[in-house]
C-alpha cells in the first residue's frame, strides 16, 4: 500500500518519498539496545509520531519483544482512559530520554541474516566492486563498477514495485520485491526496461548501467531484508 501510495502521486510529493519509507514494514520487533528515537530514524520517521502511534507515554521505554506499529494510522486497543486524557501534559514536558540520542543516534544492530536455500542470489552485473556496504554509508548499498551501459540484471525472481526517478540520490531506480521479506534496489540506471507491476525472473535483463553521483559509470545495489538493509555481499555468490 506505501509503494503504490508513493508511486501514484504526483512529481512533487513523490521526490519527498524515500526509499526507507518505500521499503519500511507496517511493523517493528523490538530488539535489544533499540531506542524509540533509532528506531524512528532507521525509517525515517518521527520519533514522536510513532510514540503517539502506539501510544507510547514518558519516559519513552521500550521493551524486547515489543511490536512497534508503523503505519500512521495503527490499530492500537487504546484504553478509553487514555484515548480521552489530553495530551497537552505530554508536549510541554522537557526532552524525554530519546531525545538525548539526537546528536549522536546508536547505530541500529544489523539483523540476523536469513539463508533461504530456496533462493538463488546474482549478481546484477559483472563489474567489480567499488565500495562495499559499509562504504556507500548512508546509502546502505554496494557500488558495483562497469561501463556505461552495461547490462543490469535482477539478482532474484521477483515482482517490479518501483520504477522511476522520483527519489533523489538513487538516479534512475528500480525496487524489485521478492518476497514477503526480501527486496533488491538498483539505482543509478541509464535506462529502465521494467515498469511497476512486472513479473521478472531471475537474471532477466532490467536496466543498463548509468552515472553515480562521483560522475562513473556504476550500479548502486541494495539488498533489504523485512525493510532494514543488510550487506548484499553475505548473499551474493563468491567470486
Amino acid at each position: 500500500m506505501r509503494i503504490l501510495a508513493c508511486t501514484t502521486l504526483s512529481f512533487v510529493l513523490l521526490a519527498g518519498c524515500t526509499l526507507a519509507g518505500i521499503t519500511r514494514p507496517d511493523n517493528y520487533t523490538v530488539r535489544r539496545g533499540d531506542t524509540l528515537y533509532a528506531v524512528a530514524s532507521r525509517y525515517d520517521l518521527d520519533w514522536r509520531e510513532v510514540a503517539r502511534w502506539n501510544n507510547i507515554r514518558p519516559p519513552y521505554t521500550l521493551q524486547v519483544g515489543q511490536e512497534l506499529s508503523l503505519e500512521r494510522y495503527p490499530a492500537v486497543p487504546y484504553s478509553s482512559r487514555s484515548a480521552n486524557k489530553p495530551s497537552t501534559k505530554t508536549t510541554k514536558t522537557a526532552k524525554p530520554a530519546p531525545q538525548k540520542s539526537a546528536q549522536k543516534p546508536r547505530r541500529p544492530q544489523a539483523p540476523k541474516l536469513i539463508i533461504d536455500k530456496s533462493k538463488k542470489w546474482r549478481w546484477p552485473t559483472a563489474g567489480p566492486v567499488l565500495r562495499t556496504y559499509e562504504q556507500t554509508q548512508p546509502r546502505h548499498g554496494i557500488d558495483i563498477g562497469g561501463a556505461l551501459g552495461d547490462s543490469i540484471f535482477a539478482a532474484e525472481a521477483g515482482r517490479v514495485v518501483y520504477a522511476g526517478a522520483g527519489l533523489k540520490g538513487y538516479g534512475k531506480l528500480v525496487i524489485i520485491k521478492h518476497d514477503d521479506r526480501f527486496l533488491t534496489a538498483y539505482g543509478f540506471n541509464r535506462k529502465v526496461f521494467v515498469t511497476q507491476g512486472d513479473s521478472v525472473k531471475a537474471g532477466a535483463k532490467i536496466a543498463e548501467m548509468g552515472i553515480g553521483p562521483r560522475n562513473e559509470s556504476l550500479l548502486h545495489f541494495e539488498l533489504r531484508q523485512d525493510g532494514q538493509p543488510v550487506d548484499p555481499q553475505r548473499l551474493l555468490p563468491r567470486r
